[in-house]
């Protein structure tokens, strides 16, 4: 077995980085899509620590979903499509306390996958993304988002695999992106190219790139040492994308609940969600244990959200970021040795 080693030397902030993406989406994955602030609260309390999601889910889309496989050997709901077209299901209903969601496992196979073969090669990730959509015991998670019924739809169509990816605009696809360029943190040049490369297998278009890039602006810096708070000022007074127009400094005296949910939106679309996300991370740069917490209590989008959010907060913090309760409490943490 190939050791699961980062490149060079970068431990001190790639593994609380990764860790912190892990750390939040699971923080956030029993009120995920909770969009009823009161209900969440009623459902579940104050959340801090892992827990189990439960049904019923007041706020769950099931009742509307669909989608149609395009063939049997192309069929990435499984058994799970019983639960579609109902109301009320839980969109992680079989994951246990401290277990990540789609989206993270699908971030943590890129990061098996690099350091496994010593690099990024898109089409191997291709290969692996196919074998775990088409295996949906594997992941045990419910809900498969757009982009995934997208690219498989496309698949059955005999579009390249390379070529499947829909035009999107969830911040999901950054959490995927994000192991990329923590892998080459210590290249900051080939880390943005293979992160988009990586990011455009799932999540085509301008939309995505943009906010992708406002993330990358952002973490790849800090890897390099820089000062989270200090990079997210210069970024705001550049003025180079257009997620960093928004008046962050203004927002830090107000409630957390007030900006994200009246000034930005709670729903996973980049436009909001990378806005929402470069706020916490202003407010939160040296309490990240109080970022995750107040992001997951938000509701919305706060897995993906919180997954950003953490790998950010990770880098920025290093190695005291995450207590050993949550780190040592991840079912399925990112791995560095073994197989």
């Amino acid at each position: 077995m190939k050791a699961l080693i980062p490149p060079k030397q970068s431990d001190g902030k790639v593994r609380p980085g990764l860790s912190g993406l892990w750390i939040g989406d699971a923080l956030a994955m029993p009120v995920h899509w909770y969009y009823d602030r009161f209900a969440l609260k009623q459902d579940y309390g104050r959340v801090t620590e892992f827990l189990p999601p439960r049904n019923p889910h007041p706020d769950s889309i099931f009742w509307r979903s669909r989608w149609d496989a395009p063939s049997k050997e192309l069929d990435i709901l499984g058994d799970q499509r019983r639960f579609w077209g109902q109301r009320n299901v839980h969109y992680h209903q079989n994951l246990r306390a401290g277990e990540n969601t789609l989206t993270v496992k699908l971030a943590a196979e890129v990061w098996k996958m690099m350091n496994q073969i010593g690099a990024y090669n898109a089409s191997e990730y291709v290969k692996r993304y196919v074998n775990l959509l088409t295996s949906p015991e594997k992941h045990g998670d419910t809900y498969i988002e757009e982009c995934h019924r997208g690219f498989f739809t496309n698949l059955g169509k005999g579009i390249d695999p390379m070529e499947c990816a829909v035009p999107e605009k969830h911040i999901s696809g950054l959490s995927m992106m994000l192991p990329v360029a923590l892998y080459y943190a210590d290249d900051p040049d080939m880390a943005q190219t293979y992160a988009l490369q990586h990011l455009s297998l799932t999540h085509q278009g301008k939309e995505m790139r943009t906010a992708a890039e406002a993330v990358l602006s952002l973490i790849l810096p800090v890897l390099g040492g820089r000062d989270l708070v200090e990079v997210i000022e210069e970024e705001c007074a550049a003025q180079r994308n257009p997620h960093f127009g928004f008046p962050f400094s203004k927002w830090l005296n107000i409630e957390d609940e007030r900006v994200i949910g009246r000034e930005l939106s709670t729903a996973c679309y980049v436009n909001q969600a990378v806005p929402a996300v470069i706020y916490l991370a202003l407010k939160y740069s040296d309490r990240p244990m109080e970022g995750l917490i107040a992001n997951t209590n938000l509701g919305g989008d706060n897995a993906h959200r919180g997954s950003v959010l953490g790998a950010l907060l990770g880098a920025a913090n290093g190695e005291d970021a995450w207590p050993d309760r949550w780190a040592g409490n991840l079912l399925e943490p990112p791995l560095y040795t073994g197989d």
